[in-house]
C-alpha cells in the first residue's frame, strides 16, 4: 500500500515556491534576451504569402459546410487543381529547406541564437535544481493517478511505496518547463508565449519547407467531404415553428 506523507511547510517555502518563481523569471528573461539577439531582417514576402495561403485553405476546410456545394467545389478547384492551383508548387521552384538556410547566413545565425538562448539557461537551471533540490517531495496532486504517471511525477525518487500523486522537485521543474505557456501568454502576449516543447521541435528542423506544407494542405482539402448544413438548419427551424404553432 502506498505511503501517505505529511509535507513539511519548509519545503513549500524553500523549494516549491522558489523553484516556480525562478522558472517564471528565467522564461521572461529568456524572452527579452532572444528579442535583443534577434536580427532586424526583413521577412521574405514569399514565405508570408505562402503562410497566408495555408491559413485561407484551412479556413475553407473549417467552414466548408456553411457554403453551397457548387461554391465549395469552385474554391477547392481554385486552390488544388493540378495545373495552376495555389497550393501546387512547381517542381522547378521546390527549394530544399537546408539549402535555403545555408544560402542565407542570417537565417543560420538566428537559429543558432534561438537554440543557445534556450539550451544555456535550461542547462544551468537543471544543474541548479539537480544540485540543491534533488530528492525532495515538493507537492501533492489533489486527485488520484495511475501508476503510469509515476515516472513523470516522481523523477529522482526511487520509492515504489510512495503514492503516485506526490510530485518530486525534479519533476516539478519539468512540469514548469513545459507547462508555463498559459502564464507566459498573459505576461508576454499570445504570440510570444512559445513554450520549450515548440522550441525543441524547431531545433529538429532547418527551416520552412513550402512544398511539404502546401502539399499537406492540398491533400487535406482534397479529402474533405462536403455536407451543406444550411438545409438542415431550415428543416430544423421549420420543425420548431410547427411545434410552436401547435
Amino acid at each position: 500500500m502506498a505511503a501517505d506523507l505529511v509535507l513539511d511547510t519548509a519545503i513549500r517555502d524553500w523549494v516549491l515556491i522558489p523553484l516556480s518563481v525562478v522558472m517564471v523569471l528565467i522564461g521572461v528573461l529568456r524572452y527579452f534576451v532572444s528579442k535583443l539577439m534577434r536580427s532586424n531582417q526583413v521577412p521574405d514576402a514569399k514565405i508570408i504569402k505562402e503562410g497566408q495561403l495555408i491559413i485561407r485553405a484551412r479556413n475553407l476546410r473549417a467552414a466548408a459546410n456553411f457554403i453551397p456545394p457548387k461554391s465549395f467545389r469552385a474554391r477547392r478547384f481554385y486552390f488544388s487543381n493540378e495545373e495552376n492551383g495555389l497550393l501546387i508548387v512547381p517542381k522547378g521552384q521546390v527549394q530544399n529547406a537546408q539549402a535555403q538556410m545555408f544560402s542565407d547566413p542570417n537565417m543560420a545565425m538566428d537559429m543558432m541564437k534561438k537554440n543557445l538562448s534556450m539550451i544555456i539557461p535550461q542547462t544551468l537551471t537543471f544543474a541548479w535544481v539537480n544540485f540543491f533540490f534533488s530528492g525532495f517531495v515538493a507537492a501533492k496532486i489533489p486527485f488520484p493517478l495511475t501508476q503510469r504517471f509515476r515516472s513523470m511525477l516522481q523523477n529522482g525518487i526511487d520509492l515504489s511505496t510512495v503514492d503516485v500523486s506526490y510530485v518530486s522537485s525534479r519533476s516539478w521543474y519539468f512540469l514548469n518547463l513545459f507547462g508555463l505557456r498559459g502564464l507566459f501568454s498573459l505576461i508576454l502576449g499570445e504570440e510570444n508565449a512559445m513554450d520549450d516543447t515548440q522550441r525543441m521541435m524547431q531545433m529538429s528542423g532547418f527551416g520552412f519547407d513550402p512544398s511539404k506544407s502546401l502539399g499537406a494542405e492540398k491533400d487535406s482539402l482534397d479529402i474533405v467531404q462536403h455536407d451543406w448544413a444550411l438545409p438542415k438548419f431550415e428543416h430544423r427551424a421549420e420543425a420548431v415553428l410547427k411545434k410552436l404553432a401547435i
